[in-house]
């Protein structure tokens, strides 16, 4: 499954890597000179996250309105098609968990950059912005799913709660390690670390 969940990633950069690296290169620029211009200090761990942010919101709309969703019709009673998978079966990893992981990354930056301390506000915006998705591929051509707004919503609350323990683990951090350049440091590290062990998984 780890073979699977890996080949679906080399292909979903495959098909966006122009895009991305177009938008990368431009808005890294317009950022540099803005924060020269406007003699804000560079923090390259939250710049790193805005940038991260916003290739997910990329590879998001790419996944939603690109991708071939084969013979699928749309559904309208919940967990009807949550069910229909066997558990632990590839087509419940890709269309249950896949849908779920597909939204934490959302739930985690959101509350990261509007500092979220309540979860019924990601409930909302998750569910607003899986509403929108899922209406949009309808009026597309697409299907509706309303198990896929569930998951989504459901995955936005993973992702919040993620948030929290990232919080609250900054927080008992000693004051020395509460630095910019150590998460800058952290950061990276866990960038490289997590390309390795990509490569050698």
């Amino acid at each position: 499954m780890e073979k699977v969940a890996k080949a679906a990633i080399i292909n979903l950069f495959r098909e966006v890597w122009p895009m991305i690296l177009i938008f990368c290169v431009v808005s890294v620029s317009l950022r540099l000179v803005y924060l020269v211009k406007s003699q804000t200090k560079f923090v390259l761990y939250k710049e790193l996250f805005y940038l991260a942010f916003l290739i997910y919101i990329m590879l998001l709309f790419h996944i939603v309105t690109f991708q071939d969703v084969g013979w699928s019709t749309s559904n309208f009673i919940p967990f009807k098609e949550i069910f229909r998978y066997d558990f632990g079966s590839r087509l419940f990893f890709k269309n249950v968990i896949g849908n779920m992981i597909m939204f934490m990354p959302y739930g985690f930056f959101v509350s990261y950059f509007i500092k979220l301390k309540k979860s019924y506000l990601i409930l909302f915006l998750s569910l607003i912005v899986s509403i929108t998705i899922e209406t949009t591929q309808l009026a597309i051509g697409r299907v509706f799913d309303i198990d896929d707004i569930l998951l989504n919503v459901l995955g936005g609350m993973i992702g919040f709660y993620i948030y929290l323990v990232f919080v609250k683990i900054v927080d008992i951090l000693p004051s020395f390690l509460k630095k910019a350049y150590i998460y800058n440091i952290i950061l990276l590290l866990i960038i490289i670390i997590g390309i390795v062990l990509f490569i050698l998984i």
